[in-house]
């Protein structure tokens, strides 16, 4: 298996400017990310900025990095921008979310195992059950629902499936819910196609770019996670994170 994780980095943040760069108890954001990544069963390890300041930083601490258009609208085109610069061939990309300083190897680990399948999908995902009401009702957690084999049906900030016989409050108690968690995986070709995809409606409707692909015929496999990470999204986040490794 020949497997290529690309960390897709900008500088720019409505709610957190100069994300990649926030010290997290003497490293930077990014280098956490990195250092996590590396200890996955990935052949490269990749930055892909659209930042001279994230770029000159990556590579001051030894990571590799290269630069991509400040235009591309997702991280998706951003990582694709990234793999052709490469040079390389591999058997699966992993996108990894470059605010996620506290990612396990195992998590990643877990995708690059569906694509040693004799028949690889065209893309992959992480799913994780959901624990409690607040996480169910959360429009920030993303929920899933799955077929028979593990493929992805839909995604919604909504919690699905909606169980007409039960209140609310009890739906935990009587169906296995799931949430998405934001590391996807791509064979380069199929990578290489839903670039080239327009928006679509179910798109637009829940702000959630996956649902373009479901929409245009493509699988997504999914492979279930039970460890927690910490994304970082605000200056609040941004304290827990520091809360967080000052305990450990």
């Amino acid at each position: 298996m020949h497997a290529i994780g690309i960390i897709p980095a900008r500088y720019a943040s409505t709610r957190l400017p100069g994300k990649p760069l926030v010290d997290l108890g003497g490293q930077s954001m990014i280098q956490r990310v990195v250092a996590q990544a590396r200890q996955a069963g990935l052949r490269r390890v990749v930055v892909a900025t659209d930042d001279e300041r994230i770029l000159k930083h990556v590579r001051e601490f030894g990571g590799e990095a290269v630069p991509t258009s400040a235009e591309h609208p997702s991280g998706t085109d951003r990582i694709w921008d990234a793999y052709q610069q490469l040079g390389t061939t591999a058997d699966c990309i992993i996108n990894i979310q470059g605010d996620e300083p506290f990612i396990h190897p195992a998590q990643i680990d877990a995708l690059v195992k569906l694509f040693a399948r004799p028949e690889p999908p065209q893309l992959a995902t992480l799913v994780k059950p959901v624990v409690s009401e607040e996480e169910l009702f959360s429009p920030h957690l993303p929920k899933v629902v799955l077929d028979a084999a593990g493929h992805a049906l839909y995604f919604s900030r909504h919690p699905l499936p909606y169980q007409r016989q039960h209140a609310p409050a009890d739906w935990l108690r009587h169906h296995r819910y799931l949430r998405h968690i934001g590391l996807y995986a791509y064979r380069p070709d199929v990578l290489a196609e839903i670039t080239r995809l327009p928006p679509s409606a179910l798109e637009l409707a829940e702000s959630l770019e996956q649902l373009r692909w479901l929409e245009n015929g493509y699988r997504i496999l999914t492979a279930e996670t039970t460890l927690e990470t910490i994304g970082i999204d605000t200056p609040e986040d941004v304290k827990r994170a520091r809360a967080y490794l000052a305990r450990q």
